[in-house]
């Protein structure tokens, strides 16, 4: 009797201690919001593009951007207030950029499998279309935190994306490591800890790996000058026209049956390839969808960026991306179109021009 007395103490012990450590996290945010488009500048937007945008959002709190990426011209942007705000951490979309780091450092290639511990192991397609942490964290620490900080640099974390977009910030990028309490370089390269990144920073990454490796500046012409001299301008080349196939089966994973899956309940017409994103900090959850759409008469980047509560997370974003493309396929955005003659690509200042290595 006093064994089973005793077993019996320790097992209500144990299970307080789990209800203790049990964490439900709370959220203050909310997830809606109304009138989301007061003050927006659509002066030289798509209209077409902008209300596909206005309409798959609905009355969730977010923006919506969608890019030509064979320009950098930013086609609608709603919910300029947001877009424009000093972002906020990338979660998962982070992921791409660590990607393309390894791949570039020749750490990986997409079918390298990498140890996640004890007999798992897993390869880049299936990491970026199942957005797996263990995976990213073990090859920031293989890559270290220089080498990830100067590729994020190059990819145009921590500096402005547009051309003289009023109201754009740069969002942060850290100068060192972030602490090993708060999970490191791992930490940074799987859910983008200590990172805040803007919907046209992430807007900009996709675009260069949906044109090729061509990183533009974006620009939103607000005026009827600025519409009529509009010419695309080149802020660098990327050297990842080569890595671009390592990760695009990962991106199309994602869409196909991994963590952006209900893209498909509202669009398969046409290939999206894409990455989620969900994280949380200080009582408000975001959700990330950075895509594109991969069509015989062009491309479109789309990304949608989600704050509030509990609803909101990187899989509703992809299904509000979903709602978007279907409602552009409606509108025949995807069909041919005129060839209109080419417009001359400004190169930016030599001083702001680099190239991968």
């Amino acid at each position: 009797m006093h064994h089973l007395a005793r077993s019996r103490r320790v097992r209500s012990r144990t299970v307080v201690a789990l209800k203790r450590r049990h964490y439900y996290e709370h959220f203050y945010a909310s997830s809606f919001a109304s009138d989301i488009t007061d003050g927006d500048n659509t002066v030289g937007e798509d209209p077409v593009v902008r209300q596909a945008a206005i309409d798959a959002l609905g009355n969730m709190n977010g923006t919506v951007l969608a890019i030509q990426p064979t320009s950098g011209r930013i086609l609608a942007m709603v919910n300029q207030k947001l877009a424009l705000s000093s972002g906020a951490q990338p979660c998962s979309t982070i992921k791409l950029s660590v990607a393309l780091a390894a791949l570039s450092e020749g750490i990986i290639t997409k079918e390298t499998e990498v140890r996640l511990g004890g007999r798992s192991h897993m390869n880049l397609t299936l990491a970026l279309a199942h957005s797996n942490n263990a995976y990213f964290e073990a090859l920031g620490r293989q890559l270290g935190f220089d080498k990830v900080a100067h590729y994020a640099h190059m990819f145009g974390l921590g500096e402005l994306a547009g051309y003289h977009i009023s109201g754009e910030q740069p969002g942060i990028y850290p100068e060192e490591e972030i602490s090993s309490k708060l999970g490191g370089v791992g930490r940074m390269c799987s859910f983008g800890e200590g990172i805040s990144m803007t919907p046209l920073q992430v807007g900009a990454l996709v675009t260069a790996i949906a044109n090729g490796g061509t990183m533009y500046y974006l620009q939103h012409p607000t005026t009827a000058t600025a519409i009529t001299n509009f010419q695309p301008m080149v802020k660098r080349h990327l050297n990842i026209g080569g890595l671009i196939p390592e990760i695009s089966d990962g991106m199309a994973g994602a869409v196909e049956y991994g963590t952006a899956r209900r893209l498909l309940a509202n669009f398969n017409e046409e290939e999206v390839l894409g990455k989620t994103g969900t994280c949380s900090r200080a009582g408000t959850r975001y959700g990330w969808f950075a895509s594109y759409a991969n069509t015989n008469f062009g491309r479109v980047v789309v990304v949608v960026f989600l704050e509030g509560g509990r609803p909101t997370f990187g899989p509703k974003a992809a299904e509000i991306a979903g709602r978007m493309y279907h409602n552009l396929y409606s509108h025949d955005f995807f069909l041919a179109k005129p060839i209109a003659p080419e417009a001359p690509v400004v190169p930016a200042a030599a001083s702001e021009t680099s190239s991968t290595d």
